[in-house]
Protein backbone atom coordinates (compact mmCIF):
# COMPACT_ATOMS: atom_id res chain seq x y z
CA UNK A 1 0.00 0.00 0.00
CA UNK A 2 1.54 3.34 -1.03
CA UNK A 3 1.00 6.09 1.81
CA UNK A 4 0.33 9.10 0.22
CA UNK A 5 3.17 11.99 1.32
CA UNK A 6 3.70 15.67 1.10
CA UNK A 7 6.75 15.05 -1.42
CA UNK A 8 4.07 14.20 -3.83
CA UNK A 9 2.84 17.21 -4.96
CA UNK A 10 6.56 18.93 -4.81
CA UNK A 11 7.23 16.50 -7.09
CA UNK A 12 4.63 16.96 -9.40
CA UNK A 13 5.68 20.80 -9.61
CA UNK A 14 8.70 19.93 -9.97
CA UNK A 15 7.79 17.93 -13.24
CA UNK A 16 5.41 20.88 -14.45
CA UNK A 17 8.31 23.50 -14.59
CA UNK A 18 9.91 23.86 -17.72
CA UNK A 19 13.19 24.87 -16.48
CA UNK A 20 13.27 22.55 -13.71
CA UNK A 21 17.02 21.30 -12.48
CA UNK A 22 18.26 17.96 -10.85
CA UNK A 23 16.76 17.06 -7.69
CA UNK A 24 18.02 16.25 -4.54
CA UNK A 25 16.22 14.85 -2.06
CA UNK A 26 17.68 14.74 1.47
CA UNK A 27 16.30 13.24 4.53
CA UNK A 28 17.28 10.26 7.31
CA UNK A 29 16.85 6.78 6.25
CA UNK A 30 13.91 4.70 5.57
CA UNK A 31 11.76 8.13 5.85
CA UNK A 32 10.05 6.61 2.59
CA UNK A 33 12.23 8.84 -0.02
CA UNK A 34 13.03 6.35 -2.73
CA UNK A 35 9.30 4.71 -2.26
CA UNK A 36 8.09 8.05 -2.91
CA UNK A 37 10.20 8.30 -6.31
CA UNK A 38 8.96 5.17 -7.30
CA UNK A 39 5.57 5.93 -7.29
CA UNK A 40 6.44 9.94 -8.90
CA UNK A 41 8.29 7.48 -11.67
CA UNK A 42 5.13 5.45 -12.40
CA UNK A 43 4.28 9.33 -14.87
CA UNK A 44 7.08 8.65 -16.96
CA UNK A 45 7.11 6.27 -19.99
CA UNK A 46 10.66 5.27 -19.10
CA UNK A 47 12.72 4.93 -15.39
CA UNK A 48 16.21 3.98 -14.68
CA UNK A 49 17.58 3.82 -11.27
CA UNK A 50 21.03 3.62 -9.96
CA UNK A 51 21.57 2.58 -6.89
CA UNK A 52 24.84 3.06 -5.24
CA UNK A 53 24.94 1.48 -2.18
CA UNK A 54 24.00 -1.81 -3.79
CA UNK A 55 25.44 -1.97 -7.24
CA UNK A 56 29.67 -1.11 -6.91
CA UNK A 57 29.55 -1.04 -10.76
CA UNK A 58 28.22 2.17 -11.22
CA UNK A 59 30.53 4.22 -9.50
CA UNK A 60 32.93 3.87 -12.09
CA UNK A 61 30.20 6.03 -14.52
CA UNK A 62 30.99 9.23 -12.76
CA UNK A 63 34.62 8.32 -12.25
CA UNK A 64 36.01 9.73 -15.55
CA UNK A 65 34.78 12.86 -17.50
CA UNK A 66 31.20 14.32 -17.15
CA UNK A 67 30.79 13.83 -20.83
CA UNK A 68 26.38 13.30 -21.18
CA UNK A 69 27.09 10.69 -24.14
CA UNK A 70 29.58 8.13 -22.41
CA UNK A 71 27.34 8.41 -19.46
CA UNK A 72 24.24 7.89 -21.05
CA UNK A 73 25.58 4.71 -23.00
CA UNK A 74 27.85 3.46 -19.66
CA UNK A 75 24.11 3.27 -17.50
CA UNK A 76 22.43 1.12 -20.58
CA UNK A 77 25.35 -0.82 -20.69
CA UNK A 78 25.18 -1.83 -16.99
CA UNK A 79 21.74 -1.25 -16.48
CA UNK A 80 20.39 -2.87 -19.94
CA UNK A 81 17.49 -0.33 -20.21
CA UNK A 82 17.32 2.16 -23.26
CA UNK A 83 17.54 5.88 -21.97
CA UNK A 84 14.90 7.91 -24.34
CA UNK A 85 15.53 11.80 -24.46
CA UNK A 86 12.79 13.38 -23.30
CA UNK A 87 10.74 10.65 -21.60
CA UNK A 88 13.23 8.90 -18.85
CA UNK A 89 13.72 10.10 -15.43
CA UNK A 90 17.06 8.79 -13.93
CA UNK A 91 17.50 8.47 -9.95
CA UNK A 92 20.65 8.14 -8.52
CA UNK A 93 19.80 6.39 -5.02
CA UNK A 94 22.04 6.61 -2.21
CA UNK A 95 23.87 9.00 -3.90
CA UNK A 96 26.16 9.78 -1.07
CA UNK A 97 28.22 6.66 -1.70
CA UNK A 98 29.07 8.24 -5.20
CA UNK A 99 29.86 12.10 -4.94
CA UNK A 100 31.11 12.75 -8.01
CA UNK A 101 27.47 11.54 -9.67
CA UNK A 102 25.85 14.54 -8.15
CA UNK A 103 28.84 16.51 -9.72
CA UNK A 104 27.51 15.42 -13.17
CA UNK A 105 24.25 17.50 -12.21
CA UNK A 106 25.39 20.51 -14.28
CA UNK A 107 26.53 18.29 -17.37
CA UNK A 108 23.26 16.55 -17.12
CA UNK A 109 21.08 19.95 -16.56
CA UNK A 110 22.40 21.72 -19.55
CA UNK A 111 21.97 18.56 -21.92
CA UNK A 112 18.63 17.91 -20.89
CA UNK A 113 17.98 14.60 -22.23
CA UNK A 114 16.57 13.11 -19.08
CA UNK A 115 15.02 14.61 -15.88
CA UNK A 116 17.20 13.65 -12.94
CA UNK A 117 16.32 13.22 -9.14
CA UNK A 118 18.72 11.82 -6.81
CA UNK A 119 18.43 10.43 -3.41
CA UNK A 120 20.83 10.60 -0.25
CA UNK A 121 20.60 10.12 3.51
CA UNK A 122 23.99 10.97 4.88
CA UNK A 123 25.26 14.18 2.64
CA UNK A 124 27.59 16.42 4.14
CA UNK A 125 28.78 14.21 7.14
CA UNK A 126 31.95 13.54 7.93
CA UNK A 127 32.71 10.43 6.23
CA UNK A 128 35.10 7.14 7.50
CA UNK A 129 38.62 7.95 6.18
CA UNK A 130 39.09 5.89 2.70
CA UNK A 131 36.65 5.34 -0.22
CA UNK A 132 34.05 7.22 1.55
CA UNK A 133 35.60 9.98 2.93
CA UNK A 134 35.76 11.42 -0.86
CA UNK A 135 34.02 14.54 -1.85
CA UNK A 136 32.73 15.53 -4.92
CA UNK A 137 34.89 17.16 -7.27
CA UNK A 138 32.68 20.59 -7.43
CA UNK A 139 28.73 20.98 -5.77
CA UNK A 140 26.83 21.84 -8.83
CA UNK A 141 25.87 25.42 -7.17
CA UNK A 142 23.15 26.40 -8.98
CA UNK A 143 22.69 23.61 -10.99
CA UNK A 144 20.14 21.36 -8.53
CA UNK A 145 17.24 21.75 -6.16
CA UNK A 146 17.36 20.37 -2.71
CA UNK A 147 14.88 19.12 -0.91
CA UNK A 148 14.17 17.33 2.74
CA UNK A 149 11.94 14.51 3.47
CA UNK A 150 10.86 13.89 6.82
CA UNK A 151 9.17 10.40 8.34
CA UNK A 152 5.13 11.25 8.02
CA UNK A 153 3.82 14.07 9.45
CA UNK A 154 0.60 13.83 11.65
CA UNK A 155 -1.34 15.01 8.73
CA UNK A 156 0.14 12.53 6.23
CA UNK A 157 -0.35 9.84 9.50
CA UNK A 158 -3.97 10.96 9.58
CA UNK A 159 -4.52 10.74 5.98
CA UNK A 160 -2.84 7.29 6.20
CA UNK A 161 -5.40 5.92 9.18
CA UNK A 162 -8.48 7.02 6.51
CA UNK A 163 -8.63 10.69 8.10
CA UNK A 164 -8.72 12.80 4.60
CA UNK A 165 -8.71 16.81 4.35
CA UNK A 166 -12.77 16.48 4.63
CA UNK A 167 -12.22 15.00 8.10
CA UNK A 168 -10.00 18.13 9.46
CA UNK A 169 -12.69 20.35 7.77
CA UNK A 170 -14.41 20.81 11.16
CA UNK A 171 -11.16 21.28 13.08
CA UNK A 172 -9.38 23.54 10.83
CA UNK A 173 -12.19 26.09 10.87
CA UNK A 174 -12.52 25.82 14.53
CA UNK A 175 -8.29 26.96 14.43
CA UNK A 176 -9.10 29.69 11.57
CA UNK A 177 -12.02 31.38 13.30
CA UNK A 178 -10.66 30.22 16.68
CA UNK A 179 -13.94 29.01 17.51
CA UNK A 180 -14.13 25.74 20.19
CA UNK A 181 -14.15 22.09 18.89
CA UNK A 182 -16.60 19.71 19.78
CA UNK A 183 -16.03 17.81 22.51
CA UNK A 184 -16.17 14.56 21.33
CA UNK A 185 -14.24 16.04 18.23
CA UNK A 186 -11.60 17.59 20.16
CA UNK A 187 -10.94 13.81 22.13
CA UNK A 188 -10.77 12.28 18.82
CA UNK A 189 -8.18 14.17 17.93
CA UNK A 190 -6.05 14.49 21.24
CA UNK A 191 -6.73 10.35 20.69
CA UNK A 192 -5.17 10.70 17.25
CA UNK A 193 -2.31 12.61 17.71
CA UNK A 194 -0.90 10.60 21.34
CA UNK A 195 -1.67 7.61 18.92
CA UNK A 196 0.98 9.61 16.61
CA UNK A 197 3.23 10.02 19.55
CA UNK A 198 3.04 6.13 20.31
CA UNK A 199 3.47 5.16 16.40
CA UNK A 200 5.56 7.94 14.88
CA UNK A 201 5.78 8.67 11.23
CA UNK A 202 8.46 6.36 9.28
CA UNK A 203 6.62 4.59 6.78
CA UNK A 204 7.29 0.79 7.57
CA UNK A 205 5.88 1.70 11.24
CA UNK A 206 2.65 3.58 10.16
CA UNK A 207 1.98 0.97 7.15
CA UNK A 208 2.11 -2.05 9.78
CA UNK A 209 0.13 -0.33 12.06
CA UNK A 210 -2.68 0.65 9.94
CA UNK A 211 -2.61 -3.13 8.24
CA UNK A 212 -2.84 -4.88 12.10
CA UNK A 213 -3.27 -2.36 14.61
CA UNK A 214 -0.64 -4.29 17.00
CA UNK A 215 1.52 -1.92 19.05
CA UNK A 216 4.14 -4.32 19.91
CA UNK A 217 5.13 -4.91 16.62
CA UNK A 218 5.44 -0.94 16.42
CA UNK A 219 7.42 -1.43 19.51
CA UNK A 220 9.64 -3.92 17.41
CA UNK A 221 10.06 -1.73 14.07
CA UNK A 222 10.74 1.09 16.08
CA UNK A 223 13.86 -0.51 17.89
CA UNK A 224 14.98 -2.05 14.84
CA UNK A 225 15.02 1.18 13.22
CA UNK A 226 16.81 2.93 16.21
CA UNK A 227 19.54 -0.29 15.73
CA UNK A 228 19.59 0.42 11.68
CA UNK A 229 20.59 4.45 12.92
CA UNK A 230 23.23 2.85 15.58
CA UNK A 231 24.57 0.44 12.70
CA UNK A 232 24.66 3.69 10.01
CA UNK A 233 26.71 5.41 12.78
CA UNK A 234 29.36 2.65 13.04
CA UNK A 235 29.34 2.48 9.40
CA UNK A 236 29.66 5.86 8.13
CA UNK A 237 31.06 7.97 11.06
CA UNK A 238 35.02 7.93 11.44
CA UNK A 239 36.21 5.35 13.44
CA UNK A 240 37.85 7.99 16.17
CA UNK A 241 34.14 9.57 16.05
CA UNK A 242 31.83 6.50 16.64
CA UNK A 243 31.68 6.02 20.76
CA UNK A 244 31.04 9.99 20.42
CA UNK A 245 28.38 10.02 17.69
CA UNK A 246 26.84 7.23 19.78
CA UNK A 247 26.67 8.34 23.20
CA UNK A 248 25.20 11.85 22.16
CA UNK A 249 22.93 10.04 20.01
CA UNK A 250 21.83 7.52 23.23
CA UNK A 251 22.31 10.47 25.63
CA UNK A 252 18.96 12.53 23.57
CA UNK A 253 16.11 10.61 25.18
CA UNK A 254 17.35 10.64 28.90
CA UNK A 255 18.05 14.81 28.39
CA UNK A 256 14.69 14.91 27.14
CA UNK A 257 12.97 13.66 30.39
CA UNK A 258 14.83 16.04 32.60
CA UNK A 259 13.03 19.11 33.65
CA UNK A 260 15.85 21.35 31.62
CA UNK A 261 15.78 19.53 28.38
CA UNK A 262 18.97 21.78 26.99
CA UNK A 263 21.59 19.31 25.83
CA UNK A 264 24.77 19.24 28.39
CA UNK A 265 27.47 17.10 27.02
CA UNK A 266 28.09 16.60 30.89
CA UNK A 267 24.61 14.32 30.39
CA UNK A 268 26.67 12.31 27.54
CA UNK A 269 29.87 12.17 29.72
CA UNK A 270 31.19 13.30 32.92
CA UNK A 271 32.62 15.85 32.53
CA UNK A 272 32.04 15.91 28.64
CA UNK A 273 32.87 19.25 27.19
CA UNK A 274 31.76 21.40 23.94
CA UNK A 275 35.15 20.12 22.44
CA UNK A 276 34.79 16.71 22.45
CA UNK A 277 31.32 16.46 21.42
CA UNK A 278 30.11 19.54 19.29
CA UNK A 279 31.49 17.19 16.26
CA UNK A 280 29.21 14.81 16.91
CA UNK A 281 25.99 16.99 17.65
CA UNK A 282 26.71 18.54 13.91
CA UNK A 283 27.23 14.31 12.90
CA UNK A 284 23.53 13.91 13.95
CA UNK A 285 21.89 17.02 12.75
CA UNK A 286 23.32 16.61 9.41
CA UNK A 287 22.71 13.04 9.10
CA UNK A 288 19.02 14.22 9.75
CA UNK A 289 18.65 12.01 12.80
CA UNK A 290 18.36 14.52 14.96
CA UNK A 291 16.91 18.22 14.71
CA UNK A 292 18.82 21.07 16.47
CA UNK A 293 16.86 23.51 18.33
CA UNK A 294 18.56 27.05 18.55
CA UNK A 295 18.64 29.32 21.70
CA UNK A 296 17.43 33.17 21.05
CA UNK A 297 17.61 35.28 23.90
CA UNK A 298 15.59 38.55 21.99
CA UNK A 299 12.12 37.83 20.21
CA UNK A 300 12.49 40.37 17.57
CA UNK A 301 12.40 40.00 13.63
CA UNK A 302 15.26 38.10 12.50
CA UNK A 303 15.64 35.28 15.15
CA UNK A 304 18.79 33.91 13.70
CA UNK A 305 21.00 37.01 14.69
CA UNK A 306 20.46 36.27 18.42
CA UNK A 307 21.41 33.20 18.66
CA UNK A 308 23.12 32.07 21.10
CA UNK A 309 25.33 28.82 19.99
CA UNK A 310 26.34 27.53 23.17
CA UNK A 311 22.48 26.79 24.36
CA UNK A 312 20.68 24.18 22.21
CA UNK A 313 18.14 21.40 22.18
CA UNK A 314 18.64 18.11 20.46
CA UNK A 315 15.45 16.41 19.41
CA UNK A 316 14.85 13.05 17.61
CA UNK A 317 13.81 12.80 13.88
CA UNK A 318 10.83 10.56 14.95
CA UNK A 319 8.62 11.00 17.63
CA UNK A 320 7.77 7.27 18.06
CA UNK A 321 11.65 6.38 17.80
CA UNK A 322 11.59 8.57 20.57
CA UNK A 323 8.79 7.33 22.67
CA UNK A 324 10.01 3.95 21.57
CA UNK A 325 13.16 4.51 23.88
CA UNK A 326 10.70 4.52 26.87
CA UNK A 327 9.07 1.45 26.64
CA UNK A 328 5.70 -0.20 26.27
CA UNK A 329 4.38 0.70 29.55
CA UNK A 330 5.38 4.49 28.52
CA UNK A 331 3.65 4.47 25.78
CA UNK A 332 0.83 3.07 27.27
CA UNK A 333 0.18 5.68 29.48
CA UNK A 334 1.25 8.01 27.06
CA UNK A 335 -1.70 6.80 24.68
CA UNK A 336 -4.58 6.85 27.44
CA UNK A 337 -3.46 10.61 28.82
CA UNK A 338 -2.47 8.55 31.80
CA UNK A 339 1.80 9.43 31.66
CA UNK A 340 3.09 11.82 34.26
CA UNK A 341 6.39 13.32 34.67
CA UNK A 342 9.04 14.53 32.45
CA UNK A 343 9.10 12.22 29.95
CA UNK A 344 5.86 12.99 29.11
CA UNK A 345 7.03 16.81 28.60
CA UNK A 346 9.87 16.24 26.40
CA UNK A 347 7.76 13.43 23.94
CA UNK A 348 5.32 16.34 23.67
CA UNK A 349 8.21 18.73 22.70
CA UNK A 350 9.61 16.45 20.62
CA UNK A 351 5.94 15.87 19.17
CA UNK A 352 5.63 19.78 18.65
CA UNK A 353 9.06 20.16 17.22
CA UNK A 354 8.53 17.74 14.41
CA UNK A 355 5.40 19.28 13.72
CA UNK A 356 6.66 23.03 13.22
CA UNK A 357 10.16 21.61 11.33
CA UNK A 358 7.51 19.46 8.85
CA UNK A 359 5.67 22.59 8.47
CA UNK A 360 8.47 24.86 7.61
CA UNK A 361 10.00 26.42 10.84
CA UNK A 362 13.37 26.31 12.14
CA UNK A 363 13.47 24.91 15.03
CA UNK A 364 14.47 27.76 17.97
CA UNK A 365 13.61 28.31 21.59
CA UNK A 366 13.30 31.44 23.87
CA UNK A 367 15.06 32.06 27.11
CA UNK A 368 16.27 35.47 29.02
CA UNK A 369 17.20 35.71 32.46
CA UNK A 370 13.74 36.25 33.29
CA UNK A 371 11.76 33.28 31.45
CA UNK A 372 12.22 30.46 28.94
CA UNK A 373 9.48 29.23 26.08
CA UNK A 374 9.80 26.04 24.36
CA UNK A 375 9.41 27.55 20.99
CA UNK A 376 9.45 31.22 18.68
CA UNK A 377 8.44 31.18 15.47
CA UNK A 378 8.85 33.78 12.46
CA UNK A 379 5.32 34.41 10.98
CA UNK A 380 3.33 36.11 8.76
CA UNK A 381 1.98 38.59 12.13
CA UNK A 382 5.25 39.15 13.47
CA UNK A 383 7.30 36.99 16.29
CA UNK A 384 5.51 34.19 17.64
CA UNK A 385 6.40 32.32 21.29
CA UNK A 386 4.72 28.87 21.33
CA UNK A 387 4.54 27.48 25.03
CA UNK A 388 3.54 23.91 24.96
CA UNK A 389 1.80 22.43 28.14
CA UNK A 390 1.75 18.79 28.83
CA UNK A 391 -0.33 19.14 31.03
CA UNK A 392 -2.70 22.25 32.66
CA UNK A 393 -0.41 25.11 34.77
CA UNK A 394 0.35 28.24 34.65
CA UNK A 395 1.78 30.09 31.74
CA UNK A 396 3.78 32.58 33.55
CA UNK A 397 6.89 32.91 30.81
CA UNK A 398 4.31 33.35 27.51
CA UNK A 399 2.62 36.07 29.89
CA UNK A 400 6.02 37.93 30.44
CA UNK A 401 7.05 37.35 26.88
CA UNK A 402 3.82 38.61 25.33
CA UNK A 403 3.63 41.74 27.43
CA UNK A 404 5.96 43.00 25.02
CA UNK A 405 4.41 45.14 22.78
CA UNK A 406 6.48 44.30 19.96
CA UNK A 407 5.23 40.63 20.40
CA UNK A 408 1.40 39.77 18.38
CA UNK A 409 0.18 37.28 20.29
CA UNK A 410 1.65 33.89 22.09
CA UNK A 411 0.31 30.60 21.86
CA UNK A 412 -0.14 27.76 24.40
CA UNK A 413 -0.75 24.39 23.06
CA UNK A 414 -2.60 21.74 25.85
CA UNK A 415 -4.46 19.36 25.78
CA UNK A 416 -7.47 21.31 26.09
CA UNK A 417 -9.89 23.03 23.69
CA UNK A 418 -9.53 26.66 21.66
CA UNK A 419 -9.76 29.84 23.92
CA UNK A 420 -8.28 33.57 23.24
CA UNK A 421 -7.43 35.52 26.55
CA UNK A 422 -6.07 38.83 25.71
CA UNK A 423 -2.87 38.23 23.76
CA UNK A 424 -2.34 34.56 24.76
CA UNK A 425 -4.10 31.52 22.55
CA UNK A 426 -4.79 28.30 23.42
CA UNK A 427 -5.12 26.36 21.05
CA UNK A 428 -5.20 22.11 21.35
CA UNK A 429 -1.51 20.78 20.29
CA UNK A 430 -3.09 19.10 17.42
CA UNK A 431 -3.57 22.23 15.99
CA UNK A 432 0.34 22.63 15.45
CA UNK A 433 0.25 21.16 12.01
CA UNK A 434 -2.01 23.91 10.91
CA UNK A 435 0.80 26.65 12.33
CA UNK A 436 3.02 27.58 8.74
CA UNK A 437 5.42 30.51 8.45
CA UNK A 438 2.84 31.80 5.67
CA UNK A 439 0.04 32.02 7.74
CA UNK A 440 -1.64 34.61 9.89
CA UNK A 441 -3.28 33.40 13.29
CA UNK A 442 -5.04 37.03 13.96
CA UNK A 443 -8.49 35.99 12.65
CA UNK A 444 -11.70 37.43 14.13
CA UNK A 445 -15.09 35.02 14.16
CA UNK A 446 -16.00 37.82 11.26
CA UNK A 447 -13.67 36.96 9.02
Amino acid sequence: MYISRNIDSALLEWKNDPFRKPMLLRGARQTGKTTAVRHFAEQFPSFVELNFEKDGRLHGIFEDDLDVRRIIRQIEGIMRKKVEPGKTLLFLDEIQDCPNARTAFKPLALDGTFDVIASGSLLGIKYKKGKLRKLPRSVPVGFERQVTMYSLSFEEYLEARGFGPESLALVRNSFTRREIVPDAVNERFHRLLREYAVVGGMPAVVDAFVERGHYGEVQTLQESLVADYIADIHKYADKTDIPKVENCFRAIPRILAKENRKFKYAEVEDHGTARKYLSSVEWLKDAKLATLAECVNVALPGLSGYVKEEWFKLYLSDVGLLASTYGMLAKRELLSGELKGNVKGGVYENLIAGMLERNGFPIRYFRNDDCEVEFVVETEDGVVPVEVKSSSGRTRSLDKIVADDAIPYGIKLTGGNVGVAGKRMTLPHYMAMFLHPANSCIKTNDE
